[in-house]
């Protein structure tokens, strides 16, 4: 008796739909199909079948594509035991204030300086994914935003909220799914839950605590939205949010192939896209009719502001991740360093890994 109270208090309908509004008038029936959220299961197993996906694409294809341009299957292997320099390793991996004393630990080593930033080097690298293996993941994730975003332009290329997004709240929620839009939503749902399981495993990455957040703010955005019949804005939002994905994959394949000048290349025409679709598009167009126009052609309720709370998180975390990408161009031509991707790359250099 407890848990359905619970439930009901959970499924009330004044939290889920406009006022005056119950869940039999978004029910399915012989005129319109609407969203249910039993359909929330789906992605489940497609996340499975997409890591399986994952596996036999980057074993199958993406690694010898990788070996073809030179790139070297290599794991880096432990150096030999050392208990003071792994003391020093545990120092700097704690602090990047410290410094070692290499005079002192030449003298207590019988070692050279060189030989000590070596070992040091190698104990950093130890464990740590060879450049094969970021090239495979880059090469897997290129391949789904490349096939995810021309499969939902397809899908979205002839309906009425595509060129004017005010239908996404025109007679809100009696919104009929399109079975090509059931689709493109639980198949998405699918790879962000791949994404959101297999991160714990792939490369390490510098914004790993950012990634984390995106993706359980996506997947509650998509379960959210579907729950609440907002198919339609979500569908805009997975839409812009694939298309600069595309090119930040393809600069990172390029440039764990040494292909410099076309990793310059495409990561500029990257840096223009995020910047236009994430920073421009997304608050401009969706955001901003989300929070202004829907209130006007549509009676709020408190899901729909969880809705505009979520849009409004990714908004937050684009504009950090703008920073990091910022970063690279200012690093390679004002500080002159080499260029290397600081929002989505491993820990390492490129430099440390050969």
């Amino acid at each position: 008796m407890k848990e359905m109270r619970l439930m009901d208090i959970f499924w009330k309908e004044s939290v889920w739909l406009p006022p005056n509004m119950t869940w039999k008038d978004v029910q399915p029936t012989k005129e319109g199909i609407y969203t249910e959220f039993s359909d929330l299961l789906y992605p489940l197993p497609i996340a499975v079948f997409f890591l399986i996906l994952k596996h036999i694409c980057e074993k199958n294809f993406f690694k010898p594509l990788g070996l073809s341009f030179g790139i070297k299957d290599s794991k880096h292997l432990k150096p030999s035991t050392n208990e003071v320099l792994e003391m020093e390793y545990h120092s700097l991996e704690k602090s990047r204030e410290y410094e070692c004393d290499f005079k002192q630990l030449t003298r207590q080593l019988n070692m050279t300086e060189r030989q000590i930033q070596y070992w040091l080097k190698r104990r950093k690298l130890y464990g740590k994914p060879s450049t094969l293996t970021k090239f495979c993941e880059s090469g897997w994730r290129w391949l789904y935003y490349s096939m995810s975003f021309m499969y939902g332009l397809v899908c979205l290329w002839d309906k009425t909220w595509f060129n004017n997004i005010r239908h996404c709240w025109y007679n809100y929620p009696h919104h009929d799914v399109p079975l090509e839009i059931w689709w493109y939503y639980m198949v998405e749902l699918g790879y962000y839950w791949s994404l959101f399981i297999s991160q714990f495993s792939d490369v390490k990455r510098k914004d790993f605590v950012e990634m984390f957040i995106h993706h359980s703010i996506t997947i509650s955005l998509l379960c959210c939205s579907w729950t609440c019949n907002l198919h339609r804005a979500g569908t805009l939002v997975l839409l812009i949010h694939d298309f600069a994905d595309i090119f930040l994959e393809s600069a990172k394949m390029a440039h764990y192939a040494k292909l410099s000048t076309l990793c310059d290349c495409i990561f500029a025409f990257f840096t223009v896209s995020w910047i236009t679709t994430r920073l421009a598009i997304f608050p401009a167009w969706i955001l901003y009719s989300a929070i202004v126009e829907a209130p006007q052609l549509v009676q709020m309720f408190p899901a729909y502001y969880i809705f505009n709370a979520l849009l409004s998180v990714l908004l937050v975390l684009h504009v950090i991740w703008t920073y990091y990408i910022l970063k690279i161009p200012y690093k390679t031509f004002v500080v002159k360093e080499k260029m290397k991707d600081s929002r989505s790359d491993s820990d390492l250099t490129e430099s440390e890994d050969t």
